[in-house]
């Protein structure tokens, strides 16, 4: 920060190392605040390189950059929306439901609706965004949502293709179909889960996406998200 003085004196404040070279090339005079950070243990630098080890120096309003964004990702009834729900309470965050759970009533929908779907889905992420503590848990996304334009309406709305381009996933996790499939109402593709398997699995290829796989009990697929999620901590 550059401040000047009716003395035709500029001085630069830091507490940098470089701090004193800088300001000589500015032809200013440096002053130095609390090099040995024992006021304020932290900088810039360590923020960029452990943002959640120094979370609570960040400003609030800064929080939602630094923000890691997990996508539970894959076809549907397996476990994607209760694992959104019970990772966000064991992290102390929240999560980002399935929008079109809240829109839909059947699968007789239009071009318009998927793209209202679409639209809201990638709103609901941005807000909560906002909200998150670290970690912002989605169940789905917008490949989904195309998937499942494709299939329904044998189209997809280009809106949808710039809608996923609005938002960034840290990580996906791929929920594989070895548990039972439960209708629920609103689930109609029971008997295609290997189709749409392969499906969901080539969406992320052609975008060269690599998720971490999710299989076997829902115990067990709780334990392979902490583990990989908890590496996001470790620094």
């Amino acid at each position: 920060m550059l401040r000047k003085h009716t003395e035709r004196s500029t001085n630069s404040f830091s507490s940098e190392d470089y701090g004193e070279p800088f300001a000589k090339n500015l032809n200013a005079i440096h002053v130095a605040f609390n090099p040995s950070r024992n006021l304020f243990p932290v900088s810039g630098s360590l923020i960029r390189e452990s943002p959640f080890k120094y979370w609570d120096f960040i400003p609030k309003e800064v929080q939602p950059y630094f923000v890691k964004r997990i996508c539970f990702y894959g076809p549907e009834s397996t476990g994607k929306s209760m694992a959104a729900i019970r990772m966000a309470q064991h992290y102390n965050t929240v999560s980002v439901p399935e929008v079109a759970r809240e829109m839909l009533t059947n699968n007789n929908f239009t071009a318009d609706d998927i793209i209202r779907i679409g639209q809201a889905q990638t709103e609901r992420v941005l807000e909560y965004t906002k909200l998150a503590n670290k970690i912002l848990f989605c169940d789905t996304d917008v490949i989904v949502t195309q998937i499942y334009s494709r299939h329904y309406l044998g189209v997809v709305p280009d809106v949808l293709y710039q809608l996923e381009k609005q938002i960034t996933y840290h990580q996906y996790f791929f929920f594989e179909i070895d548990v039972p499939w439960v209708e629920d109402g609103l689930r109609d593709l029971g008997h295609e889960r290997e189709n749409f398997r392969a499906i969901f699995l080539d969406e992320l290829k052609k975008r060269n996406i690599m998720p971490i796989m999710v299989q076997g009990s829902f115990e067990e697929r709780e334990n392979i998200i902490r583990q990989a999620v908890d590496k996001l901590f470790v620094n």
